[in-house]
């Protein structure tokens, strides 16, 4: 408990600070500044649009986790391509590169007009986000595979499955995960740019018809929760590492 207060008080406390200054400050300009609601109004328009809130979080949700998943298998597909065949790493990467020059803001507008207002244009966003960083943290764990540990599973007869299961899957689970940690923090906001732009629910066309209304408390709350969305998904992404990558929370420690 000691532990977690320590760990926990001072950015919690930070933000209260932030807020109450937050506060003070809009409740003395809001005349000059109507686009920056106080917190207090924010809440209260959480309040009064908390019952849309569920549908809209339901179909962001479920457009960021089948992103994640289709991006994370060809992430890890191209990664042990790349890190198992020197000539596919040569003709790869070089389009695994250009793959993240095109913005998803101009990207996304292209393929809800060529796959239409479902869920495929934002899950195509949302994987497209997460495939870059996973396939270069998967591959880079893949390629520092340690040799002399290879050697000595092959020297007791161990074939390519035990080769697999001890050394090429523990070796690829930490990059895996930082790359998906890294990610999450910008999947969610792939689903909602992709829902601001056409769609029928989810978060960000809460947030475009708060917009155009000129409900800017509205729009901070959608901010808010896709911020909180965010959040608990890197912390369940961070728990899922500690639990199938106990080694490496021991080498953190021992760093």
């Amino acid at each position: 408990m000691r532990a977690t207060l320590r760990a926990a008080g001072p950015p919690v406390l930070f933000v209260v600070a932030l807020l109450a200054l937050w506060e003070l400050w809009a409740g003395r300009s809001t005349s000059r500044n109507p686009v920056l609601p106080a917190p207090s109004r924010i809440w209260r328009a959480f309040l009064d649009t908390a019952p849309l809130l569920p549908g809209h979080l339901r179909t962001t949700l479920t457009e960021t986790a089948l992103g994640v998943l289709v991006g994370v298998g060809a992430g890890v597909l191209v990664a042990i391509v790349v890190s198992g065949w020197p000539f596919a790493r040569r003709v790869l990467h070089p389009l695994l590169i250009a793959s993240q020059t095109v913005p998803i803001q101009v990207l996304a507008p292209l393929l809800v007009l060529w796959a239409g207002f479902g869920l495929a244009p934002k899950i195509v966003v949302v994987a497209l986000v997460v495939f870059f960083p996973v396939a270069v943290s998967t591959a880079a764990g893949l390629q520092g595979v340690d040799v002399e540990l290879v050697e000595l599973i092959r020297s007791f007869g161990g074939g390519r499955a035990v080769l697999l299961r001890m050394v090429m899957i523990p070796a690829a689970l930490p990059g895996l995960f930082a790359g998906l940690r890294i990610s999450l923090t910008y999947a969610v906001a792939g689903a909602v740019i992709g829902e601001s732009i056409g769609a029928t629910s989810g978060l960000g066309l809460y947030i475009a018809r708060s917009q155009r209304a000129f409900r800017y408390d509205q729009v901070f709350v959608g901010v808010a929760v896709v911020t909180l969305l965010s959040m608990v998904l890197f912390s369940l992404v961070s728990v899922l590492s500690r639990v199938l990558c106990p080694w490496q929370r021991r080498t953190d420690r021992s760093t």
